[in-house]
């Protein structure tokens, strides 16, 4: 699964990995010391924040953790793939970490495997206090009725859109997939594309578009009665809308790396990403600052002239919009005391400073604390962000109130195909085999929307038959 953004995990490939192959074959070999039997009682956590900087404040607060119990803590930086199987390795041998960082892909094949303690998951939640996580994100990591993480925090996709080249074309600001295509076309100019958005064949940030604006459409993977729906009309004519887009967009394969680069040196008038771009927009990134003409006399340009829609309500109705989460779950064969210590400081007394690795990507699925219920929420917005120490920012500085409250309140109606139903499994196969987007390019070069509906249909079926 594609985040878009270029610091912890692809294709987040701001900087170069913490470690070449050679070592991260040694960690796939280590990694799983740590669990209940780590000689030294340390607690171990599987990170899939890698970079240098990342690990430094996640060991930070670790620290910190560490300072108040007195149980010493092991950050183990890991991408997903590795954990992966990392995990079934060491499952077999004894040998797990206490806490793992998994998305919801992961929580869904995982307690199907009979990987994780959902107890402690589920206890921790009661204990912390159900009603303060955002239900969302609960629902995006219940199995069989059965909670298997924890909700840390998470990011959305977004549609940024230049007010300006709005208003100066008297266009009203987006609401559906509709508008969208609409002010795409109209905005179209041989200087400055309509929009652009991922539309490589094969891509990872392809996968993810495809289903946060089939998802933004009505679109569902399956009916109420477990069958394929990606036939429907709604899928359909969001496939057409998404063809309408792709002909309004940059030229080209686009990805995650070229839309970026794209918007920021303003060759687009709309842009669909994730909140991780927030910084670059405000000019707090260094290795990737805005350099449209405007940008050169004012750095914030874009920021302020970029408006925020979440398509969350789709033209048929019952639209929602694609979030991801990251979430703390405990393997079987860890120490659940100490994990469930872990994970309440994380979300406890931690949970600013965990935030603050990268607030404009990191969303609060937790509001606050039983007595105050929105305390988090309320402080994510005063957290610093960006890449250099000496212009670190807070959004709030940034943003207006109603680009922080779109962020916030768009985390309320996060949506993933399958998850948190029967479907998670079949839903986490299809975006990590980038399944549905392989032949893509037939549809966005005057394909039939109808029969690529058909196409994914078929897809999905057989591999649904193969991993069942």
């Amino acid at each position: 699964m594609s985040v878009p953004r270029r610091r912890a995990r692809p294709p987040r490939a701001r900087r170069a990995a913490l470690a070449p192959a050679a070592v991260v074959a040694l960690l796939l070999a280590t990694a799983c010391a740590g669990g209940g039997d780590d000689e030294d009682g340390a607690l171990t956590f599987w990170t899939s924040h890698v970079t240098p900087d990342r690990i430094a404040q996640q060991e930070a607060t670790a620290h910190r953790f560490t300072q108040e119990t007195g149980i010493a803590v092991n950050v183990v930086p890991m991408a997903a793939a590795d954990q992966n199987q990392a995990l079934v390795t060491g499952a077999a041998s004894g040998d797990v970490p206490d806490v793992v960082m998994l998305a919801p892909d992961q929580a869904a094949a995982w307690s199907r495997q009979g990987l994780l303690d959902t107890e402690v998951a589920t206890a921790t939640v009661e204990r912390l206090g159900r009603a303060t996580f955002n239900e969302r994100a609960l629902e995006m990591v219940t199995v069989d009725g059965t909670i298997a993480a924890v909700p840390s925090d998470g990011w959305g996709q977004v549609l940024l859109y230049r007010e300006d080249l709005f208003a100066a074309a008297g266009l009203e600001p987006p609401e559906t997939l509709h508008d969208v295509a609409a002010a795409a076309e109209a905005l179209d100019t041989d200087g400055v594309a309509g929009i652009v958005l991922g539309t490589k064949p094969g891509d990872p940030f392809t996968t993810q578009t495809l289903e946060a604006l089939l998802l933004a459409n009505g679109c569902r993977l399956t009916d109420g009665a477990g069958e394929i729906s990606l036939g429907s009309p709604a899928c359909v004519e969001g496939l057409e809308l998404y063809a309408r887009l792709a002909a309004a967009s940059v030229p080209g394969d686009q990805d995650v790396e070229s839309t970026r680069a794209a918007y920021l040196a303003g060759e687009s008038a709309m842009l669909f990403w994730g909140t991780h771009i927030f910084d670059e927009l405000a000019g707090l990134a260094p290795d990737f600052p805005p350099t449209c003409d405007e940008c050169a006399r004012d750095p914030r340009f874009l920021a302020d002239n970029s408006g925020v829609a979440l398509l969350a309500d789709g033209a048929r109705g019952g639209g929602g919009q694609y979030g991801v989460t990251l979430n703390l779950g405990v393997p079987h064969g860890a120490d659940t005391a100490k994990a469930r210590r872990f994970i309440e400081f994380l979300l406890g007394d931690g949970y600013l400073e965990t935030l603050g690795v990268s607030p404009e990507g990191r969303v609060p699925m937790r509001s606050g604390t039983p007595e105050e219920p929105s305390a988090f929420t309320d402080a994510w917005a005063d957290l610093p962000t960006g890449e250099s120490e000496e212009t670190r920012t807070p959004l709030s500085r940034v943003y207006d109130e109603a680009t922080i409250s779109a962020i916030l309140d768009g985390a309320g109606s996060f949506q993933r195909w399958g998850y948190g139903g029967p479907d998670a499994v079949l839903a986490g196969s299809l975006a990590s085999q980038n399944a549905l987007v392989q032949e893509l390019g037939t549809l966005l070069s005057g394909g039939d929307a109808r029969e690529y509906a058909e196409d994914m249909t078929r897809i999905a079926e057989e591999v649904r038959t193969d991993i069942e």
